[in-house]
């Protein structure tokens, strides 16, 4: 066998979407050979997914033509031989547009190929005493058999061209025996599942995802987050992503000794659980957070600003996004003025003009609303199209306004006058109540979604749509 050596570090894409081939360096004298098989930093930087083996597996084949495959596995797999030279093939057995796609190529030690999860792998040896080595990101069980998915060697519809014809080949009676492409069931993708799914914020993902069998959603009923065994008895593999819509949300409530104690226990306490559940299991985790994790005194917020929260709910809601903070791979979504499927301000607002009632609200905290279809499609936005993970502020574009102006838009969208509104000050409305503190300035600097791709509609666009 020749080896090249002193290859340059090198990834090509291939056929198949995910699936790529690596050039490995090898550093060869009279003695013999050296490599690098595995080599995490320089290959994540070349685009290899930061996939965290958990197992290191060989197949050792004593004669050239033995043949194995096609098995696609519920795991991702790095690939590469360690003696002598293969023939590899590679069939898409995913769910999805690349279903049946074929890659092949010829592997010496001096290559290396990562396979994603569910594209079928199959290999034939060229040279006697080869040794084919892997790494996988799941430790083998008996169990996990039964989600394989196979493909007979020899169908005709992939028609892999095998250097050594089958029927002189070394096969086993079990390769002999998997389905044609036409029988396949293909591997289903990984779920995303949404816990606080009855909320106005899962509803809004319930409709955008209407039919989408890839996302799971789970309310209360479903999923107590406040419980340890609905943690530990679900099946995390079959998961990629966690979305919490779930939040304690009752700002005056949250300084009650009662409120206080129920607003930890959801915005952190179980954000801890759903962010040890990510790190344990390589999930992304998406977390809805609030300008309430600031005091309101910058004209504008952006993602860098440090917390400053006025009030328990905003403390807990800036606890929650420390936690998240550390999963390494997370979304924090940060949110003000949310308006969907429920009891919210413009209901209420619009039941009030449809009732001829004059409101006193306040026109001294500045923000903009967030209306929950484009918060959902913003999250959908981020989990599709690769953005860096991170924080990022989410509400609807336009001038920033007052809720003494947007209860004004709402009356006048009713056919109401804007003057029936009065405009009041925090401190006089809320003089004699007991109430949390808010932050007078909510807005939220949009720069950083909209330079990942993604750009809310206006409020009063948004506005006018709700209300018609």
């Amino acid at each position: 066998m020749s080896i090249e050596f002193s290859k340059k570090l090198t990834a090509h894409e291939t056929a198949i979407p995910g699936v790529l081939l690596y050039d490995l360096p090898v550093h060869g004298d009279n003695r013999g050979w050296f490599k690098e098989n595995w080599q995490r930093e320089k290959m994540v930087a070349l685009g290899l997914p930061d996939f965290s083996p958990v197992q290191n597996n060989i197949s050792f084949n004593e004669k050239a033509g033995t043949t194995r495959g096609i098995h696609a596995e519920p795991w991702d797999k790095f690939i590469s031989v360690a003696s002598g030279r293969i023939f590899g093939a590679w069939v898409d057995l995913r769910e999805g547009p690349s279903f049946g796609a074929v890659f092949t190529a010829e592997l010496d030690p001096s290559q290396a190929i990562f396979i994603p999860r569910g594209v079928g792998n199959a290999f034939q040896t060229l040279e006697d005493n080869t040794a084919y080595t892997y790494l996988v990101n799941d430790h083998w069980s008996a169990d996990a058999q039964g989600q394989y998915t196979f493909l007979n060697l020899a169908d005709e519809t992939a028609a892999i061209s095998w250097p050594v014809p089958l029927e002189k080949a070394e096969l086993s009676d079990k390769d002999k025996a998997h389905p044609r492409l036409a029988d396949v069931v293909p591997m289903p993708a990984k779920k995303i599942l949404v816990v606080g799914a009855d909320g106005q914020l899962g509803k809004a993902l319930r409709e955008l995802y209407d039919g989408d069998p890839s996302v799971e959603f789970a309310g209360r009923a479903d999923f107590d987050l406040a419980s340890e065994a609905a943690f530990t008895e679900r099946n995390w593999k079959h998961y990629s992503t966690i979305v919490n819509a779930a939040a304690y949300t009752a700002v005056d409530t949250a300084e009650t000794a009662e409120g206080r104690a129920a607003a930890w226990a959801v915005n952190v306490a179980a954000v801890s659980r759903l962010a040890r559940a990510a790190v344990e299991h390589d999930l992304i985790l998406v977390h809805v957070s609030s300008d309430y994790v600031f005091d309101g005194v910058r004209e504008s917020h952006d993602e860098t600003e440090p917390f400053t929260p006025l009030g328990v709910y905003g403390q807990t809601k800036a606890a929650g996004d420390a936690v998240v903070s550390v999963v390494p791979r997370h979304y924090i979504v940060r949110t003000s003025w949310v308006i969907g499927e429920g009891n919210n301000f413009v209901r209420t607002m619009a039941s009030l003009a449809g009732r001829g009632i004059g409101p006193s609200v306040v026109n001294d905290q500045i923000g903009r609303l967030s209306f929950t279809p484009d918060i959902a499609a913003g999250i959908r936005h981020l989990l599709t199209s690769g953005a860096a993970y991170g924080t990022y502020n989410l509400s609807n574009d336009g001038e920033p306004q007052s809720w003494a102006d947007i209860a004004a838009d709402v009356y006048e969208l009713s056919g109401q006058p804007r003057t029936a509104v009065t405009g009041v000050s925090t401190e006089e409305y809320f003089k004699g109540k007991e109430a949390a503190p808010r932050p007078l300035n909510s807005v939220l600097d949009l720069a950083k979604i909209q330079s990942a791709g993604f750009h809310p509609a206006s409020a009063a666009t948004r506005l006018k749509e709700y209300l018609s």
